[in-house]
């Protein structure tokens, strides 16, 4: 056998004395950031291009001599190769890791740059920290602290700048704290493919605007504000309402469309302040809509049911538990599933269903315009979920036409509904006055109202569970906040009834519902809900190929890209 190393694709480089392996043309900061060295920067992201303006992550760079006679590498007298370092520095930014290349990010050189570029961001930057959203998380603050001068040389008056401009119906803009890094700008260049933020004016009358006749107000317009080194794009919604470091940060999914973005909800006693995209580029990328951001404000709603009803009147929970039974065993029922659901939620309904000796199930569809980033035409989060679990074996349709068939022929007399409202889906006033309903909901709607039984459940950041998203990929999410008094967890509210058809003590827990869902769905054998990773486990969605899903082509599963987890 050979005792050469296998080639890996990697090159050596040193950094600060000490070598590094990392890929061929790797951006310098992200390869510092890997060895665990910091380069200090602002305009640099690593998903957008490169603009190198800030000039802060500037260091010395080296490259191993060569004579320019011969051609032959340069030594030292020790034989080590001779390192030509180039006569200014460069920004690591700009820079491509290549064989050989010396780094030094801590010289005397360097950190004089540093302080000189940090100096100049601050002549005309507003002492304003105790008043910024930004503060806690600001990269401005940070890196005064740990490379500026730690004093300020400059007398004259600051320029002074707008305070509070409206980029966009969701973006107001502090122009004293711009400091021109222009990832804004290029995020809605490249991502959003929306051109509409330049730059104005020379030198330090420099501004941030939109073009004329035009606003920031695409459905990515917040993206700018969490890329925002600065205290400069703030968020309107929520601009000073709460400090961050208050803040909990609990991870979550964007349950508005099938692509399943990751997010972090941001709350503090029980409230919900904000939401921000999770990293997952896999998935999101390190982006989300504008309108999942909003999704927290259905926890607050005027129209939150914080109550169980029995025919119009408050009930406890057990007598409404004990009146759904009732109505559930009288015979002629049918179920109207969530496609937003969790596949916890989804395979306990399903075993409700073989207890009412089969009963159909069907799914509502939410079908709108896809944006071709990460909003999909299926607006539910969880249809895939449903076939995974087998609560249904087609895809949901938009109206209820067989549903209403078999209501106006006497063949269903009972409803049990979750989280949907039947007139969206085509049922008539008349028809749905002919069926006893049992829903379960989070928030009053038309269904409600004429439900026989409402059993008030919780909102996706007040439990825990699981989606399946349009890549087939299984993502869990935990709760943020606990819910209102008088709403109880869907799976518990959903187990209760089962075990109060079938006389058998069931799992009412995310972690011991899995016990059996990883014993009897093919798709989902051996896993637990614990051992869901954070970017989600892809699953072989292979038997579902061919059906029609409303992505079409942009529905990513491809077998030979990800690593699935087999049936069986």
């Amino acid at each position: 056998m050979s005792d050469q190393p296998k080639d890996d694709g990697l090159i050596t480089i040193n950094l600060d004395g000490r070598d590094v392996r990392c890929r061929p043309g790797a951006n310098i900061v992200d390869v510092a950031a890997s060895a665990g060295v910091e380069i200090p920067h602002y305009c640099y992201h690593p998903k957008l291009t490169v603009s190198g303006n800030c000039r802060m992550c500037l260091v010395e760079m080296g490259m191993p001599g060569r004579d320019r006679a011969t051609g032959k590498p340069m030594t030292n007298p020790d034989g080590s190769p001779l390192i030509q370092w180039m006569p200014g520095p460069a920004i690591a930014c700009g820079t491509k890791a290549a064989p050989g290349m010396h780094i030094r990010t801590t010289s005397d050189v360097v950190k004089k740059c540093r302080e000189g570029v940090q100096e100049f961001l601050l002549i005309n930057h507003p002492l304003d920290c105790p008043i910024c959203d930004q503060a806690g998380e600001c990269r401005l603050q940070e890196f005064a602290t740990g490379y500026g001068k730690g004093y300020s040389r400059f007398e004259e008056q600051k320029n002074v700048k707008p305070k509070r401009t409206q980029l966009g119906p969701r973006v107001t803009l502090d122009d004293e704290r711009c400091i021109l890094c222009s990832r804004c700008i290029r995020f809605s260049r490249e991502i959003a493919k929306d051109d509409v933020l330049g730059f104005t004016e020379r030198g330090s009358y420099s501004t941030l605007t939109c073009y004329p006749g035009k606003k920031l107000e695409n459905n990515y317009s917040l993206n700018t504000v969490d890329i925002c080194p600065v205290g400069a794009l703030t968020s309107t919604d929520f601009r000073f309402k709460m400090r961050v470091w208050f803040l909990k940060q609990t991870p979550s999914i964007d349950t508005e469309t099938s692509t399943g973005c990751n997010t972090e909800v941001w709350s503090r006693e029980g409230k919900i302040y904000r939401i921000t995209p999770r990293q997952n580029d896999a998935v999101n990328d390190t982006w989300m809509p504008d309108s999942g951001r909003e999704l927290y404000k259905q926890v607050e709603a005027p129209t939150r049911l914080k109550s169980f009803l029995v025919r119009g009147q408050a009930a406890s929970t057990a007598d409404a538990i004990r009146e759904a039974t009732t109505l559930l065993k009288s015979g002629s029922v049918a179920i109207v599933g969530s496609g937003r659901a969790s596949v916890e939620e989804q395979w306990v309904l399903k075993k409700i269903a073989t207890a009412l000796g089969g009963a159909s199930v069907r799914l509502v569809s939410r079908v709108g315009q896809g944006d071709d980033l990460l909003v999909s035409a299926d607006r539910n989060p969880n249809v895939r979920g449903a076939l995974v679990t087998g609560l249904i074996s087609k895809l949901p349709e938009q109206k209820l036409t067989d549903l209403a068939a078999d209501i106006d022929a006497g063949r269903v007399k009972t409803l049990l509904v979750h989280g949907e409202d039947l007139t969206a889906a085509g049922l008539t006033e008349a028809q749905l006055a002919k069926v006893q309903i049992v829903a379960l909901a989070t928030q009053a709607d038309a269904i409600t109202a004429k439900a026989a039984v409402v059993l008030a459940g919780l909102t996706v950041f007040e439990k825990f569970g699981s989606f399946v998203n349009q890549q087939f990929r299984l993502q869990k999410f935990v709760r943020a906040v606990p819910g209102p008094d008088g709403a109880a967890d869907d799976l518990v509210l959903l187990a209760s009834l089962l075990a109060n058809l079938t006389g058998v003590s069931t799992a009412s827990t995310v972690d011991t519902v899995w016990t059996s869902i990883a014993a009897e769905v093919p798709l989902l054998k051996g896993l637990s809900f614990q051992a869901i990773e954070p970017t989600g486990v892809v699953l072989d969605g292979s038997s579902f190929a061919g059906l029609p899903f409303v992505e079409g082509k942009s529905l990513r599963y491809d077998p030979a890209a990800v690593t699935a987890v087999k049936a069986g």
